[in-house]
């Protein structure tokens, strides 16, 4: 009970007394923990909602059966004949645009005989009345209303039926004849659901089907196409929450600051406390009293905060899963009682992590020394060659970790590096403050007067609170350059590759929605229609499937190898020509593969891959690896005269044109959209398709943006806290410089250096460790992640523009400082000192 009142007389009266310090801390970890929570509610809304549609509508399966390129219907039959109830539900899967809503929704065909026992419906399935659809009741239908859907290349009316429940997100169903009428003319059924009866093993069963199917087909449990996604994205959602850690690392550094100031602001009381018999466990106790308030507080206002950031992200978090991975529609944010918690411990966590060191050196020191007067900054200046020992010694093993490999699909080792390299930041800036502080003390006279001397060397004196301010705000301005860099890197990557592998004069694809997930096709009439016009020179016909591929999807095409080799420029790992390449795949069982693909998959040149297409598994053989930057899955291309040999369905998925020489671009566009009249085709130019790509780009990495813009805000208002609390600490300094004559604006001037100081120092550093930051993620982090290789590139205009508004926003964080600085009375200072 004893150390109730000490606690607050030494830690809360003093935090009610100082409220701007208090609520600056409080807001540095309420940020830092309302970007976890936001973009951990965002993962959770973002991913899957499209594919937990097609998966949990008709409730849990026991297995599925699949094919690439369909499974044939009479694969139902073979399973009817087996000798065990077993029970069968065909299935056709497509997604389309509802044209009234501009919603992209699945649809989804069934065997309405077999399944007239759903009961989520109002009124049984029947064919009556023409082509009859069910929805799900949250699109808003009604029985009897008229819906147009696009799918594929076509656009089709339907009626509804009746509407069925919402548990599954938003669907469309209809029978499977209708199914195939509308988007799968050949009759194949994109899988087969089985429900098998108790009593016996799940691999028992496996087996059988296995016996009893042909090779091509795939036996799996049901949801195991959900899981493949679900490994595919969590590296992705991995590498998100890493760098929504950023910005609790920046509360960190605010945390210890605001710590540190507290102990040597009361090194008083604690001497006195100390001299009166407290102990040391109950000075540690009192300031991680106080870090745990700061913490507490901030995690609550961080919760809060994170819901209402969580819906800006979520689209954010959306489109770059839609862009990459799979199939996704946003759904509801949802913060669960769990979420709550863990945002509270790592709040508390991080202030009490933070706060130790200080704390615990507080707990150390002697009466004497607690009361004596610039001892840590005498330590600090000591040690500070000590530290750069450190440094090195951190950047040499940041070094040996960023050389190991990945563990478990993950660049654990990369993420040990970069944080090894932010340590090795963190003990090298004292002796770049104090060095950059001298050196440039005298050109400072020089050129702005004695108040940027005085601030110079205060600075330099303050070593062990500058050090703290500098170490906050340049490991933000540091993930700002890394990702940066990394960022600008990878789009000027993305355009010199789209300026090499978009040749064709023309693109088309159909109207309906596409994403990395979904293929849908064209009518084969469009080519022998465009191959009459007198304007075309050639087509390269695609046909792209999604497959698995060792337990991930992954995207498998057939193009016109001799097109693509006569006029593509697609590079190359291996160096070699493209038109000497191209032309090995006519003919043969052989294939390209993505980078990405090659490094998930450990696959190089030579190798073998043993394919299931159709009802057959086929060996192909790897000639070479492309660079491709469209797909995080990965590719597998073959000449499209092989695939059609094992899926002989021509419907392309996309058509590129060559327009013969001389012919004007504008007119073979008009040319060919009048041979498409009445298709639903989207005709695009290759500058078209270059500047859509760079939007979906810049779409993709909007999130990445928003992390890094609430780090440095975090970085850049506790620096503006710390200078107030440096100016409040400091109070008879100013003072006794009012008594020798300064004026208030001389005063000001001096806050204001050193702020803007602080912003070069904190520019110089950053910079210094965001370029090592953006090697470890161009060369280790995205290649282990992703498997992309990214050309390195400066964003030059980019960089300067965003650390010239941080540095002028820190020089503006020093103008209440100042002004409380010039507003205190030189004989008040003096008499309380």
């Amino acid at each position: 009970m004893t150390q109730l009142p000490l606690f607050y007389r030494l830690i809360l009266r003093p935090l009610r007394q100082e409220r701007i310090r208090t609520v600056i801390a409080v807001l540095s970890v309420a940020l830092g923990v309302a970007a976890v929570v936001a973009i951990e509610l965002a993962g959770d809304a973002a991913v899957g909602s499209f594919k937990s549609s097609m998966e949990t509508m008709l409730g849990d399966a026991a297995f599925q059966v699949t094919a690439v390129g369909g499974v044939p219907a009479e694969t139902v039959a073979q399973l009817a004949a087996l000798p065990y109830p077993v029970k069968i539900h065909p299935r056709m899967e497509e997604y389309a645009m509802l044209t009234g809503l501009h919603r992209v929704v699945p649809v989804i065909g069934v065997d309405l005989v077999s399944e007239s026992q759903v009961s989520s419906a109002n009124g049984a399935f029947s064919r009556e009345g023409g082509e009859p659809v069910w929805v799900s009741a949250g699109l808003g239908y009604k029985a009897g209303d008229h819906l147009q859907l696009l799918l594929n290349d076509a656009s089709c009316e339907f009626t509804v039926r009746g509407v069925l429940g919402n548990n599954s997100g938003d669907f469309v169903l209809m029978d499977l004849s209708s199914a195939a009428r509308a988007f799968r003319p050949t009759g194949k059924l994109d899988r087969i659901l089985i429900d098998v009866p108790e009593g016996r093993d799940l691999n028992d069963w496996e087996k059988i089907f296995r016996a009893e199917l042909p090779s091509g087909l795939t036996v799996a449990r049901e949801g195991a196409q959900t899981e493949e996604n679900r490994r595919m994205l969590a590296a992705f959602r991995w590498n998100l929450r890493v760098l929504s850690y950023v910005s609790l690392a920046v509360g960190a550094f605010l945390i210890y600051n605001t710590i540190s100031v507290s102990v040597v602001r009361r090194r008083f009381e604690i001497g006195i406390l100390r001299a009166l018999g407290v102990t040391r466990g109950g000075i540690l106790a009192g300031f991680l009293g106080e870090a745990a308030a700061l913490g507490l507080l901030g995690a609550l206002g961080g919760i809060a905060l994170g819901r209402f950031l969580a819906i800006g992200a979520v689209q954010m978090v959306a489109a770059t899963v839609e862009s990459l991975y799979v199939s996704s529609q946003p759904g509801a944010i949802v913060l669960s009682w769990m979420d709550a918690v863990i945002a509270l411990v790592i709040g508390v966590g991080i202030s009490l992590v933070s706060a130790f060191s200080p704390a615990w050196e507080a707990s150390l020191v002697t009466p004497v020394e607690a009361m004596a007067r610039g001892r840590r900054e005498y330590t600090a200046q000591i040690h500070k060659y000590r530290d750069l020992f450190s440094a090195a010694a951190l950047a040499f093993c940041a070094w040996i970790a960023s050389r190991q490999q990945p563990v478990g699909g993950k660049p654990v080792w990369g993420y040990l590096a970069a944080v090894l390299l932010i340590g090795a930041s963190a003990f090298a800036i004292p002796a770049l403050v104090s060095g950059l502080s001298t050196a440039l003390a005298s050109a400072m006279r020089a050129i702005f007067g004695v108040e940027a001397l005085l601030a110079a060397r205060s600075l330099a004196g303050s070593l062990r609170r500058t050090s703290v301010l500098v170490g906050a705000l340049s490991t933000a301005l540091a993930m700002l350059v890394a990702v940066g860099i990394m960022v600008g890197s990878f789009r000027e990557t993305v355009l010199v590759w789209m300026a090499d592998r978009l040749q064709a004069d023309l693109y088309l694809r159909p109207a309906g929605p596409v994403a990395t997930d979904r293929h849908p096709t064209m009518s084969q009439d469009i080519t022998r229609d465009l191959a009459k016009l007198p304007e075309v020179e050639a087509m390269d016909t695609l046909r792209a499937y999604e497959i698995s591929y060792q337990g991930l999807p992954v995207t498998l095409g057939g193009m016109e190898a001799s097109v693509a080799g006569h006029y593509g420029t697609r590079p190359l790992l291996s160096g070699a020509p493209a038109q000497k390449i191209w032309p090995q795949l006519v003919g043969s069982n052989s294939v390209l593969v993505s980078e990405p693909f090659a490094s998930k998959h450990h696959v190089h040149a030579g190798d073998v891959l043993d394919l299931s297409l159709g009802t057959s598994r086929i060996s192909f053989r790897v000639i070479d690896i492309y660079f491709d930057y469209s797909n995080e899955r990965g590719y597998i291309l073959m000449d499209r005269e092989t695939l059609l040999k094992y899926l002989p369905d021509a419907g392309p998925s996309n058509v590129a044109v060559y327009l013969k020489p001389g012919v004007d671009p504008n007119q073979g566009m008009k040319k060919v959209e009048s041979a498409l009249a009445g298709r639903r085709v989207l005709v695009a130019s290759n500058r078209v398709l270059r500047r859509e790509g760079i939007r979906i780009f810049d779409r993709t990495f909007a999130i990445t943006y928003a992390l890094e813009a609430v780090a440095v805000f975090v970085a850049v208002m506790g620096v503006g806290g710390a200078l107030l609390a440096l100016v409040i600490d400091r109070r008879r300094e100013f003072g006794l410089l009012s008594f020798l004559g300064a004026s208030a604006g001389q005063v000001r001037r001096i806050i204001l250096f050193e702020a803007g100081l602080l912003g070069l120092f904190a520019n110089i550093a950053g910079i210094i460790l965001g370029y090592l930051l953006s090697l470890l993620l161009i060369y280790v982090i995205n290649k282990q992640s992703f498997g992309w290789t990214i050309q390195f590139h400066w964003p030059v205009a980019v960089l300067l523009g965003a650390l010239s508004l941080v540095y002028i926003a820190t020089v503006i964080a020093g103008l209440y400082p100042a002004r409380v600085a010039t507003r205190l009375e030189p004989i008040e200072v003096i008499h309380e000192e």
